[in-house]
């Protein structure tokens, strides 16, 4: 089966229960029609870079998906009739990565680091 990347945005006014409450009726969708979660990732409420319909943030979240072509299509269907879905995005890929996202694995990270010595300070 084709193996995809999907990220949907769930407005900034519903609770982290209510985007869970969401991921798992989308992920059902994909179950339903003969393909499989391989991973699912909360990445939190960020910053929109520009409004969508009237909302400066969103709730993003990641799927992993290993399905046949017709639950993709369901899938976009069932965001695109649902308010609380602000944008989607599937991607097909050649391969799934089962390690943490950028975005997760950059949250983990927490410090900043030494930058080093830049070179402008006098003793």
């Amino acid at each position: 089966m084709p193996l995809y990347e999907h990220i949907f945005i769930a407005r900034q006014d519903i609770s982290p229960a209510q985007v869970e409450g969401l991921t798992e009726t989308l992920a059902k969708i994909v179950t339903d029609h003969g393909g499989k979660i391989e991973k699912s990732e909360y990445w939190g409420l960020r910053n929109l870079q520009y409004k969508i319909k009237k909302n400066r943030k969103g709730h993003y979240s990641l799927f992993n998906i290993n399905a046949p072509a017709q639950a993709i299509e369901e899938l976009e269907r069932q965001e695109k009739i649902n308010d609380d879905v602000l944008r989607m995005l599937t991607v097909k890929v050649d391969e799934l990565n089962a390690d943490p996202s950028p975005v997760l694995s950059r949250r983990d990270r927490g410090d900043k680091g030494d930058r080093g010595d830049r070179g402008d300070r006098r003793r």
